[in-house]
């Protein structure tokens, strides 16, 4: 298997966590991999505020 620069974790800024805390508990882990999936998409180390805005306008929240 090829070595690759890509991790796993992402960086959240404070208020993209806040507004995650935002988020019914019994959904947030769904919605928080769903949200680092669209960063990854776009090629984004670090989850901020906008884009988790850009989640819930996307998933229709």
């Amino acid at each position: 298997m090829k070595e690759s620069n890509f991790t796993d974790a992402l960086r959240w800024t404070s208020e993209a966590k806040d507004k995650l805390q935002n988020i019914p508990f019994f959904v947030r882990a769904q919605a928080k991999a769903r949200i680092e999936n669209l960063a990854r998409q776009a090629e984004i180390d670090v989850v901020t505020a906008d884009l988790v805005e850009q989640a819930r306008a996307e998933f229709g929240q």
